[in-house]
C-alpha cells in the first residue's frame, strides 16, 4: 500500500463542499480541514504508484474550488497502534 498525503489550497468559500467531494473519491481515506497555507490535508492510500496519477492530478485536481496541490509521498508509516502491537508480540495476557 502507497500512501500519500496531499495539501490542498481551496477555494475558502467552498472548503466543507470541497473536502466531502474529496473524501468520497476512491483511494482516498481522510480528509483534514487544517490551518496554515492550506486549506485541507487528504491522505490517499493506493495499491500502485500509477494509481497516484489516478487520484491526485485525475480526481482531486479537477474537482472545482481546488487551486492547487502538493504531495508528499509517505516512505514508511509508524503510529501508536504498530508500536503497541510490536511490544505485544510474544506476551501472554
Amino acid at each position: 500500500m502507497i500512501t500519500s498525503i496531499v495539501l490542498i489550497k481551496t477555494s475558502v468559500d467552498q472548503i466543507p463542499e470541497i473536502a466531502e467531494k474529496i473524501a468520497a473519491l476512491e483511494g482516498v481515506s481522510e480528509v483534514y480541514s487544517i490551518t496554515g497555507a492550506h486549506d485541507l490535508i487528504a491522505m490517499v492510500r493506493v495499491a500502485k504508484h500509477d494509481d497516484l496519477a489516478d487520484v491526485i492530478p485525475g480526481r482531486i485536481s479537477k474537482i472545482p474550488g481546488v487551486a492547487s496541490t502538493e504531495t508528499h509521498i509517505a516512505f514508511r508509516t509508524y503510529s501508536q497502534h504498530d508500536l503497541e502491537a510490536a511490544f505485544a508480540i510474544g506476551l501472554d495476557a
